[in-house]
């Protein structure tokens, strides 16, 4: 399985191993890696999934993407990535709301979020595509987080030999827990800056900092390279590929629908990645009817499926689902290039970066709505489908699981056939990692404080705060930095 850039218009297009799109994260033109083909799953693979634990189930997805490691040796990653001690609640477990809803939760790992998926298993790829490049310097990963990316990733990457990371996150973009979290890793290879901005910022500002030769050449002299643990690295997105294929295989198990049925997904959405493999895991050939896009009052996203035009130039809402709180969605590139091809992605980009908007081709928009729908959820939406939802069914939802269920109902009120099939809605994260706005939404009264609000929820609830986060509570905090956007460049040298 050979990766090309999504903004590869050259006739003799750059083709490198996955190892390579894995090292270097982005490609040198700025584009995307993406696999040149999407290979196929038959019906006979998935039932054969039926049977199979979830580690099994993920090497071979990974085996697909990652042809130039052996099956066994990335069965070994799966098991040590998703084992009982690191996901004590099952890796991706499919639990029943109501109706014709379930819940994917993907959240019961070290970080309490769904990017633990990824990147408890993305260190072992990465390592291992180190080693088979025969890369002597040291990995320098830069990652900007709306939120739950920058705990996962330095809790999955922490002390790993080879590489250091660095991690830039929006002072006041994330919620108290999510600060905390990242305030108090431990490892002697992580560093934590704050910026005087929000998570956009963040974003183009590690990207710029991609591009620029110079500090390149002046990390290179240093035994560094720089790479990436965002969702634009390819090795971080190919895990999340493996819970969507596992999701349907689990209702075939649960009896509700049979093999060969189909079955939507709800992704409550910002940078797109999370759902990009869900389309992936359709094309692939997962019998996936829909794909429901659910954003917050950040709807970048569906006003584009609405109207073919992304545009950035709008109002920025800090909201209770900062994960989301993404003007530009970095993962949309890859749909583009897979819809509409490189010449057509690369012009787009170029607009998005000059004038902050872009317009797909009418034929372009008809593909993509052939597979998504669009909905979003407002502030009072969201609080309200909390205490709607936990009061029906019991279910406890944080506030961006709440934005898909919302989404969701929305996809399901609007379907004239009375929709019949099964709807997947993925939870992103732990309730408590949101744990003041829970128990805001579910009471109409503030806790104490930030912090104080997990045990206030756990106490109204009667549900278990979980151990990462009451742990978190008790470390002392080690990165305290706060930084304005432009001094990110000279940022990334301190320490080094």
């Amino acid at each position: 399985m050979l990766y090309i850039s999504t903004r590869d218009t050259s006739e003799r297009k750059e083709k490198v191993t996955s190892e390579v799109a894995v090292c270097r994260g982005i490609a040198p033109d700025g584009g995307l890696y993406v696999p040149e083909y999407i290979p196929t799953l038959s019906a006979d693979t998935l039932r054969s999934f039926i049977n199979m634990d979830y580690p099994s189930r993920a090497a071979y997805i990974l085996s697909l993407f990652f042809d130039g490691m052996a099956y066994e040796e990335l069965l070994s990653m799966c098991r040590t990535a998703y084992s009982d001690d690191r996901f004590p609640g099952g890796a991706a477990p499919l639990v029943h709301i109501s109706g014709p809803m379930y819940s994917l939760e993907l959240w019961h790992g070290p970080t309490c979020a769904f990017k633990d998926m990824a990147l408890q298993i993305m260190p072992h790829l990465f390592t291992a595509s180190l080693r088979a490049t025969g890369e002597k310097r040291t990995a320098y990963i830069l990652v900007a987080t709306s939120g739950d990316t920058g705990k996962a990733a330095l809790e999955g990457y922490r002390d790993v030999p080879g590489v250091r990371i660095k991690v830039f996150y929006p002072t006041n973009g994330v919620s108290r827990v999510q600060k905390l979290q990242m305030m108090t890793q431990e490892g002697d290879n992580v560093s934590v800056c704050a910026i005087e901005g929000n998570f956009d910022d963040a974003q183009s500002g590690v990207k710029r900092i991609f591009a620029d030769a110079g500090i390149n050449r002046r990390l290179d002299d240093k035994g560094y390279f720089l790479s990436s643990a965002n969702s634009i690295n390819w090795g971080r997105l190919a895990p999340q590929i493996a819970y969507y294929v596992s999701a349907y295989c689990d209702l075939v198990s649960a009896g509700v629908i049979s093999m060969g049925d189909v079955a939507d997904i709800c992704v409550p959405t910002g940078n797109f990645g999370n759902i990009l493999a869900a389309y992936i895991a359709k094309r692939m050939g997962v019998p996936i009817r829909r794909l429901v896009c659910a954003s917050n009052a950040n709807n970048v996203l569906t006003d584009f499926i609405a109207s073919g035009t992304y545009d950035r130039n709008r109002t920025f809402y800090t909201t209770m689902s900062p994960s989301m709180d993404i003007l530009i969605s970095s993962n949309l590139e890859r749909l583009l290039y897979f819809v509409a091809g490189p010449a057509e992605t690369s012009a787009y980009m170029k607009s998005l970066a000059e004038t902050g908007r872009y317009t797909v081709a009418p034929e372009t928009l008809a593909k993509i709505k052939g597979d998504f729908a669009g909905y979003y959820v407002d502030e009072p939406g969201t609080a309200a489908t909390i205490k709607r939802v936990y009061e029906t069914s019991g279910y406890l939802a944080d506030p961006h699981t709440a934005v898909g269920i919302g989404g969701a109902d929305e996809y399901l009120r609007c379907q004239k056939d009375g929709c019949s099939a099964p709807i997947i809605v993925c939870s992103t994260a732990s309730p408590f990692k949101f744990a003041a706005d829970v128990y805001r939404s579910l009471t109409g009264r503030d806790p104490s404080d930030e912090v104080s609000a997990l045990g206030e929820l756990s106490e109204l609830t009667g549900k278990e705060i979980p151990q990462p986060l009451s742990r978190t509570l008790k470390l002392p905090l080690r990165h305290t930095r706060v930084i304005p956007t432009k001094d990110m460049p000279d940022e990334i040298f301190v320490g080094l």
